[in-house]
């Protein structure tokens, strides 16, 4: 038998139990077969031993919400938020989505891929072992299936999990008619990536689409195959996260402006939460209710939303200590929401844990403690990633 026999591990956190010290985990054939104390571990034989020399060991981040592909710079709109302007102001100029979709529009296939492929390794390189991957910075058939190709093609090639959303219904394009618009999406566009997408996302807000437009949307995608993930709640109290739960969309994002009502309505429908800190710390808004969604019983998850807008973020130890820090979330909570609650909000259920049978996605972090990643967030401590077993670097 072949494999990876990974000692030394001064805490190991599974996500399946307690925490424990002095650990070993084993991973043979691409999955966890043994974890658990050094004291009861099974012998190494022949597989490849990796002392961590008392390093922390965490389970692969996996990444639930982004905006990955996309093209263009918006350091500038960066630079008139911190002067005062709202995004809302920014987006009626011509800024904000639309800028973006601009700049996307203009590249081709393969420099598309080249830029989503730069920031995949750089997210890998960071502890992050599976991802979503939305569209959105296309609003016509054709770049949007474009972005959704070089989605699914950045996963293969790198090695790496992707799961795609369609997110047509991210603005209305400029110089179209609303209801033209909706017309295409449901009538072309969600026929056109139907195999390519398998979620599709609406951004419910005011200035971007209703609760009963996404509802039309969603329910054309489900038939094509497509479950629902929606933004919700992030700006204004838009009525999303009640139409997720009214869906059984598989989650609601952002949730900023969340009440107990919509935490209620999630938890019961089994929605996860997917909540995007280092957006609403960009903005300068109100952190999501992470404590009140995980007292209420939803899966809470954390994301990086990176996108070029409102949440340039591609490594999730940040979004950890802002999820700690500023949401409210115990540590312990942070990470499991940065693993697991990413995994379960992706229907990845073999990973985010380390347990016999789970993919064999670590994490080994160059600190004692996982406290560590809040407590030390302008530091790089991931000392090695683990991807199905395999320590070598994304292709």
């Amino acid at each position: 038998m072949t494999g990876l026999f990974v000692t030394g591990i001064g805490h190991l956190t599974t996500n399946d139990g307690d925490s424990v010290r002095d650990a070993v985990v084993v991973v043979d054939d691409g999955r966890v077969s043994w974890a658990g104390p050094a004291s009861d571990a099974p012998e190494a034989g022949d597989r490849t031993v990796l002392d961590c020399g008392g390093r922390a060991v965490i389970p692969g981040f996996v990444d639930a919400h982004t905006h990955l592909v996309f093209a263009g710079d918006r350091s500038d709109e960066f630079r008139r938020k911190m002067a005062g302007e709202d995004y809302r102001s920014i987006a009626a100029s011509g800024g904000g989505i639309r800028s973006t979709v601009r700049a996307t529009r203009q590249e081709s296939e393969d420099e598309l891929f080249e830029l989503a492929a730069e920031r995949l390794r750089r997210m890998a390189a960071a502890g992050t072992t599976a991802v979503e991957i939305k569209s959105g910075y296309g609003l016509d058939t054709g770049t949007e299936t474009r972005l959704l190709r070089v989605a699914r093609r950045v996963g293969e090639e790198l090695g790496i999990p992707v799961r795609t959303t369609f997110l047509g219904a991210h603005a209305v394009p400029e110089g179209m008619d609303r209801d033209a618009y909706l017309d295409l999406l449901v009538g072309e566009m969600i026929p056109a990536v139907a195999g390519l997408a398998d979620y599709c996302d609406v951004f419910v807000e005011d200035g971007a689409f209703t609760v009963d437009e996404a509802r039309e949307i969603l329910a054309t995608a489900a038939t094509h195959g497509m479950r629902a993930r929606v933004h919700a709640e992030q700006l204004t109290r838009s009525g999303g996260a009640l139409l997720a739960a009214e869906l059984g969309a598989v989650s609601a994002d952002h949730l900023d402006r969340a009440t107990p009502e919509d935490a209620a309505a999630l938890a019961a429908a089994g929605v996860a939460a997917v909540l995007c800190p280092g957006a609403s710390y960009m903005l300068r808004s109100p952190q999501a209710p992470g404590p009140m969604l995980w007292e209420a019983g939803c899966v809470v998850a954390i994301a990086t939303d990176c996108n070029p807008g409102t949440s340039y973020f591609e490594s999730m130890a940040p979004i950890i200590s802002l999820a700690v820090v500023q949401m409210g979330l115990t540590v312990e909570q942070a990470i499991w929401a940065a693993t697991r609650g990413g995994a379960l909000a992706l229907e990845m259920p073999d990973r985010g844990i380390i347990r016999p049978g789970a993919t064999g996605d670590l994490v080994v972090l160059d600190a004692p403690d996982p406290a560590h990643l809040p407590y030390r967030p302008g530091t790089d401590l991931v000392w090695l990633t683990i991807r199905s077993g395999d320590t070598a670097e994304p292709a």
